[in-house]
Parts: C-alpha cells; sequence; structure tokens
C-alpha cells in the first residue's frame, strides 16, 4: 500500500490485495483509514467495495490473481478505481427488480461519472464525486 502527496493538495492511495472475497474487507478499511476526514468517505468506499467485489467475483484475477484499489483526492473532486485482470464480461436483461451494485454506484456518482475501461484482458472500473 502506497499513499503519495503531490502538487495543489492532491493526494494519492494504492493498495493492492488477492482476489479473495475476504480481501475486499481489508480494501475497504486501508481505504477508510486513508479517508478520514474526507467528506465524500462513505461514498467513495461504498463504490470502492463494490468495485473490488465484482473484481473478485467476476474477473480473471479470481484465478490467484490481484486487484488494485486507488484514490485520488484533489480539493475539488475524489477519484477511486479498482483494475483487475479483465476476463470475458456479460452485462445483459436482469430477471429481477432489485437494484443490483452498479445500479447503486450510479445512484451515488451519477450517470457519466462512473465507467467500466478495458477489456478481456484488464479492467478499470472508476467512479469520480464531485465536480
Amino acid at each position: 500500500m502506497t499513499t503519495t502527496a503531490a502538487a495543489a493538495g492532491t493526494r494519492r492511495h494504492t493498495g493492492t490485495y488477492p482476489a479473495e472475497p475476504g480481501q475486499v474487507r481489508h480494501a475497504r478499511a486501508a481505504l477508510a483509514g486513508w479517508l478520514r476526514g474526507c467528506p465524500q468517505a462513505d461514498e467513495a468506499i461504498l463504490i470502492a467495495s463494490e468495485f473490488a467485489a465484482n473484481s473478485v467475483l467476476h474477473s480473471a484475477s479470481r484465478d490467484g490473481g490481484t486487484i488494485t484499489l486507488r484514490a485520488e483526492v484533489r480539493p475539488d473532486r475524489l477519484r477511486i478505481e479498482v483494475e483487475d485482470a479483465g476476463g470475458p464480461w456479460r452485462d445483459g436483461p436482469r430477471d429481477d427488480s432489485r437494484p443490483h451494485g452498479f445500479d447503486v454506484v450510479t445512484a451515488i456518482a451519477g450517470p457519466g461519472k462512473w465507467g467500466i475501461d478495458g477489456d478481456a484482458r484488464g479492467r478499470i472500473a472508476w467512479a469520480t464525486l464531485g465536480r
């Protein structure tokens, strides 16, 4: 886990974790400690937890790989990223009417303020809170 300070009040945090379900809580706890005092900490932790859980359960990382959680705090925004090893992506209609994790991310971050970049070789789920 690394934490760096950059110009003009920007802080960065990176942590890499084994892609195992039990590690999601460790990633969440490390982020919570690092974001202590940040006004958007609770929202960022929830989003990071959702992204990490999806990576651990649905990416190629689950076969002995890792996930990397990154956070960047600037005076006007907070960005969260979770990187995994990619893999097949299934996106299609759902049978039930209950909200799913990405629905929660949309509700918190807002439309257009989050996304998933990459492909079967590697993917980054990201969200931006603030301006």
